[in-house]
């Protein structure tokens, strides 16, 4: 495979320059000997092009890119996928400024809106097995007859769990309705590569998408994409990467989303193939074995239910962790395994052995605390005025029956238990007081709209 920006890297370092540039590590293996990659990490050179006005390597990558996802124009991002939805807000801010959002949207979502002065209109997410499902096309349509000065639709899908939203629905009453329509895609990028995932993937349908692609590609960390279908967008879109991202981009950050879009084209179909069979025989097993997991999932993620066994998943993961095994994410029921076409398969072997294991421990029976489930506040207040009011910080104790002045939710999977605006309400309380990791929580206290007092 051709790799413009590693290429390039590899060919400096060779070279043994005289390093009179940044980052100031100068790549010395001396006094700098823990990172040995360090000779490929540069910045703005005379052949190493410029992502914020890309004309040689990065514009070569970002081409080849564009044309092995099937978009009109891709966007390299060392910022995450967190950065591609700031500059798909951007894009509705110019068109109107409002913009149908799921309830479990990721909080990027929100702070954009709040950041850009975008109105969000919520659509409330059906739920099963205690987890929130995408909206239906229904809904959507429902939504945009409410709302009829509404610009786009910005739907996530896969979610952390693995459930996608029929694409294919929403693109048509988005079109209906004269709508853009936009995708949170960052825990599916693999899926364009995946021979079986045939509609699954948001750049089959969506005008503008996001792919995380650290997340299930071969990619470094904060590498992700912004993909543009629709021409008309891709001036908007790079002026509000401009707005947003870094003027300090990792090159091998960069390198490594070439690099991942690339290997999978190649190898993708038959990786992805090996690790789903090894997936579905584990599942297989472990259904066997009475141990429960969420069967919903449409990806390569495997939920365990240890509320269902009566087991706290805080102390499985505990287990899991002291015999070498980690998982992605705890949510007070289930445990998240995240699964990638690089999974080894002998990795599938030691999960299964470790969660009978588990499972069999008769200390951790009658361990489980059921969560406050889903809980969300009450809307008082519109998202953006509840923004601009003034605030004061209170003990999340005494928080409830006050309206939130800012978003607050439990991290991962970080899309907000209460919105701004809304009134907290004591599941909400409940909810964040319960959650090991939490955002918009500072201190113990939360924000709520200061207007005379309670």
């Amino acid at each position: 495979m051709k790799l413009y920006i590693y290429g390039a890297l590899k060919n400096y370092m060779a070279r043994r320059p005289a390093r009179f540039h940044m980052p100031g590590h100068k790549a010395n293996r001396r006094r700098f000997p823990l990172f040995k990659d360090a000779a490929l990490d540069i910045t703005e050179l005379p052949f190493s092009d410029c992502l914020e006005s890309p004309e040689g390597i990065i514009d070569d990558a970002q081409r080849d890119i564009a044309d092995v996802l099937g978009a009109r124009a891709s966007f390299i991002l060392t910022d995450g996928s967190s950065c591609g939805v700031f500059a798909m807000l951007y894009i509705v801010k110019k068109r109107g400024g409002k913009v149908v959002i799921p309830r479990n949207s990721h909080k990027s979502v929100y702070n954009a809106c709040a950041a850009l002065g975008v109105e969000p209109y919520i659509v409330q997410n059906n739920e099963k097995d205690g987890l929130l499902l995408p909206p239906t096309a229904a809904d959507i349509e429902t939504a945009l007859k409410k709302e009829r000065d509404v610009s786009a639709v910005l739907i996530t899908s896969p979610d952390y769990y693995g459930n996608i939203a029929d694409l294919s629905a929403i693109e048509k009453v988005c079109r209906r309705y004269n709508k853009i329509f936009m995708v949170d895609g960052a825990h599916g990028a693999y899926l364009k590569f995946d021979a079986d995932a045939r509609g699954l993937y948001a750049g089959e349908c969506a005008h503008v998408w996001v792919d995380g692609s650290h997340k299930t590609m071969p990619t470094l960390t904060q590498g992700a994409l912004l993909n543009v279908n629709d021409e008309s967008l891709v001036s908007d879109a790079a002026e509000g990467l401009n707005v947003f991202r870094t003027t300090s981009p990792s090159y091998p950050v960069m390198a490594s989303v070439e690099y991942g879009v690339k290997y999978m084209e190649e190898n993708g179909a038959q990786l992805i193939d090996a690790v789903r069979r090894e997936l579905i025989l584990l599942k297989a097993r472990l259904r066997r074995a009475g141990i429960p997991f969420y069967t919903e999932s449409k990806t390569l993620v495997l939920a365990i239910d240890f509320g269902a066994m009566g087991i706290s998943p805080y102390k499985a993961e505990e287990e899991l962790a002291r015999r070498g095994v980690y998982a992605e994410m705890c949510d007070g029921r289930y445990l998240l395994f995240y699964f990638s076409p690089l999974t080894p398969p002998v990795h599938l072997r030691r999960l299964e052995l470790m969660l009978r294991f588990v499972a069999r421990m008769r200390g951790l029976k009658g361990t489980y605390v059921p969560p406050a489930g889903f809980a969300c506040g009450v809307k008082k207040f519109s998202y953006l005025t509840a923004n601009s009011l003034a605030l004061e910080y209170v003990p999340l104790e005494e928080a409830a029956g006050r309206i939130a002045a800012r978003n607050a939710g439990v991290t991962p999977p970080c899309f907000p238990t209460v919105v701004a605006g809304e009134q907290i309400t004591g599941e909400v309380v409940e909810a964040l007081s319960q959650a090991a990791h939490t955002f918009g929580v500072f201190r113990g206290k939360v924000a709520v709209i200061n207007i005379g007092g309670k």
